[in-house]
């Protein structure tokens, strides 16, 4: 499909096949900075095809892992395309940049990129479809309109079906720039549309990674060094060999590029439960190396040493140094963070058969270009001849943009030349995996005369995800520090530096990333401040915003303050006067990913017991697509940030997890869940995502509530950490 123009690729795609096929176009400028399109290329990221039959069919280039992707934005096709919803199918594509553009599914970022080209594509196909009944009746296009899988003709009762036009549609020209809906004309478009899989995901129809199943396939567990960069000593594979249904024991080992297998040693077996109980016997010795000292405790004290001495600067306007030295009062806070684990309810799993003229894999992955990359480098073949089948994923967060457990399995297919399904298990992607960032941050702040905020200082040390490509950062880069630097506060002396923060551990990608930290200190640091200053936090979040008069801002500034404005009265912050003792409301707003989210959390405080009550959430993140998803994107923020600001933490002695599952890595529970209000902001601005910004404001704003009802401040996260 590369180089195909506009025109050659119609007559092609629709060479052999009945009815219309149209492939959607994204901008090179919008797609990932690795691989960027030639302009004059034709790269569909996504297909439309519709049969004589009326079906059809709509592919989806990202991957789904319960966000509702493969509905939201499918929905925006058949939307401008005029398509019956009961008549459309969704699938899943497969991995292959060449026919979908990017498919790495992450960084809130699926529905900024494609949700305009897709309903361009949709609009397109409506176009083709008018023209064709327009030829048909020989009449002009403008007395023909399409609705419901229909085209009518106006002032007459003719119409034909989609199906019945499918085919001289494929021969109509498409318009360059399509005439787009208004918003008063949207069908499917903010409403709450139903999940194209709903029904097979409630009955556990849904294919995920840990289900495809293959002739011959054999099963594999794994055990890898605990420790980062630690060697295999030696294995003895004696007890695991002589368990009935055990066919070999594999050492991997480690692939040293970004995804690759750290090592470890497999056991092959009939079945998945015997492959684990393989592993379980296996006698290993591992050689720890230099990683062996870390102790996460001992970590955590030497970066808050690191953010309260000078630090290196990244970003500095006005003299932060001058403005503190010279305020009128100061405050000072320092705001830590643990390591977090996704532990998404599927583990890490895959399917991978190496033949020696072929590889395909069958994968839960936000990124198949990666595991076409890795594999590639492994196996010495092209990326291109790695087939991915993409999978629908139970759950990722980030972890499955790492593909080393699809690595493993194609290293352990190639040596007993047979399909593998290889499953982590929970305890092995807890101890082994990709963690967020364990954090220190440390905040100076000057009032001026007139009780502003003149002066910021901001110091942040974390062990950066730069540390996976090149192992001798030992900070976090500029890069990675821009969003404190651009926080929309008003602030006339800012200055943001790095602290020394060396990676013992593999980091990565978790849902909001730095936003996490970010939010959580400036949210927190913005009520320690309101208090100081004896102002109604609410208001003086306000004065900190109104204080910007950067024009570049302003938009930023203005939903900022109407997402916080929406959350306090819904929760009734503005009445909080008349909460029953031992309550409080907390404010946060945090603007991330593109979207802005703030949250008000409502808490009973009786000593060391806190119990949310209610949690109310305003989201502006433009147009909405799909607003029960969007709904449950905010819904799942509370759970997971809910439960990393009361329990979740990775704790790391002698180099070592020493957590093993959800039992000392507890994870927020049913009857813990608080009512949870979502206000959606009803928005003509561009749609962003919603994936990643809903969690970053919940930790703030629980914490602040906290010290509203009780007078309590807590400054490190999680504040019940498990006693392990």
């Amino acid at each position: 499909m590369n180089n195909l123009t506009r025109r050659s690729f119609l007559k092609t795609a629709t060479a052999g096949t009945s009815g219309l096929m149209l492939g959607i176009t994204i901008p090179a400028s919008a797609l990932a900075k690795d691989k960027p399109f030639k302009q004059d290329e034709f790269n569909p990221n996504a297909f439309i095809h519709l049969t004589e039959d009326g079906k059809t069919t709509i592919y989806c280039g990202r991957c789904e892992m319960g966000q509702g992707i493969s509905t939201a934005l499918p929905a925006a096709v058949a939307d401008e395309m005029e398509a019956d919803w009961e008549h459309v199918t969704v699938l899943q594509a497969e991995g292959n940049e060449d026919k979908y553009g990017p498919q790495a599914t992450g960084g809130s970022a699926s529905i900024r990129v494609m949700y305009i080209p897709m309903r361009e594509a949709g609009a397109k196909a409506k176009f083709m479809l008018e023209a064709a009944a327009a030829k048909t009746w020989n009449t002009d296009i403008s007395n023909c309109y399409a609705k419901k899988h229909f085209v009518y003709q106006k002032n007459s009762d003719k119409k034909l079906s989609f199906g019945e036009l499918a085919s001289l549609a494929s021969t109509m020209p498409a318009p360059e720039k399509p005439q787009l809906k208004d918003k008063s004309e949207y069908a499917y478009i903010g409403t709450d549309l139903k999940r194209h899989d709903q029904d097979d995901v409630v009955v556990g129809k849904r294919t995920y990674g840990v289900d495809t199943k293959l002739p011959g396939l054999k099963y594999a567990a794994i055990v890898h060094c605990p420790v980062l960069d630690g060697k295999l000593k030696s294995v003895d594979k004696s007890a695991a060999l002589a368990i009935q249904g055990v066919s070999d024991v594999v050492e991997i080992e480690r692939l040293d590029i970004p995804y690759g297998s750290l090592g470890g040693v497999a056991v092959v077996a009939d079945n998945s439960w015997t492959a684990q109980q393989g592993v379980k016997a296996l006698k290993v010795e591992w050689d720890a190396g230099k990683n062996g000292i870390y102790d996460t405790k001992t970590y955590k004290q030497q970066l808050i040493a690191n953010v309260e001495k000078p630090a290196e600067v990244m970003d500095a306007r006005g003299d932060a140094t001058v403005g503190l030295k010279n305020a009128k009062n100061t405050h000072s806070a320092t705001y830590t963070g643990g390591h977090l684990s996704h532990s998404p309810m599927e583990p890490n799993a895959s399917v991978v058969w190496v033949q020696d003229d072929s590889c395909e894999v069958w994968a839960s992955t936000q990124s198949p270009a990666d595991i076409q990359k890795v594999l590639g480098q492994f196996l010495n073949r092209e990326p291109k001849d790695i087939k991915v089948n993409v999978m629908m994923s139970g759950g990722a967060f980030g972890r499955k943009f790492m593909c080393d457990y699809v690595h493993e399995a194609a290293a352990i297919s190639q040596q007993v030349k047979a399909p593998i399904q290889l499953i982590w298990s929970r305890e092995e992607d807890m101890r082994t995996g990709y963690y967020h960032s364990t954090s220190a941050q440390h905040l100076q702040a000057g009032f001026d005369d007139e009780g502003n905020v003149d002066s910021w200082l901001q110091r942040v040390a974390f062990p950066s995800i730069n540390s996976l490509f090149d192992k001798s950062v030992q900070r976090a880069p500029k890069g990675a520090t821009k969003d404190v630097f651009n926080h929309p506060f008003g602030i006339k002396n800012m200055q943001v530096e790095s602290g020394e923060a060396p990676a013992h551990t593999r980091i990565g990608w978790y849902r909001a990333v730095y936003a996490i930290f970010y939010g959580f200190a400036f949210a927190s640091f913005a009520d320690e401040l309101a208090h100081k200053a004896d102002m109604d936090p609410f208001d003086f979040l306000n004065k900190l915003y109104d204080n910007n008069k950067n024009p570049k801002q302003a938009e930023q500034i203005e939903r900022s303050k109407a997402v916080l404005a929406l959350a306090a009265e819904k929760s009734g912050y503005h009445q909080r006067d008349k909460l029953p003792k031992g309550q409080g409301i907390g404010l946060a707003v945090h603007y991330s990913f593109n979207s802005y989210v703030a949250m008000a959390v409502h808490v009973d405080v009786d000593g060391d017991n806190i119990k949310v009550l209610n949690v109310d959430c305003a989201v502006d993140c433009g147009q909405v697509l799909n607003t029960d998803g969007a709904t449950a994107q905010m819904e799942g923020a509370v759970v997971m940030g809910m439960s990393l600001s009361l329990y979740t933490e990775i704790v790391f002695r002698d180099g070592q997890v020493v957590n093993g599952n959800f039992h000392n890595y507890p994870v927020l529970r049913i009857n813990e869940m608080p009512n949870v209000r979502v206000h959606l902001v009803d928005s003509d601005k561009d749609s962003t995502g919603l994936g990643e910004p809903g969690v970053s404001p919940f930790p703030p704003a629980l914490t602040n509530a906290i010290f509203a009802a009780s007078g309590k401040r807590y400054r490190d996260l999680p504040i019940k950490p498990m006693s392990i």
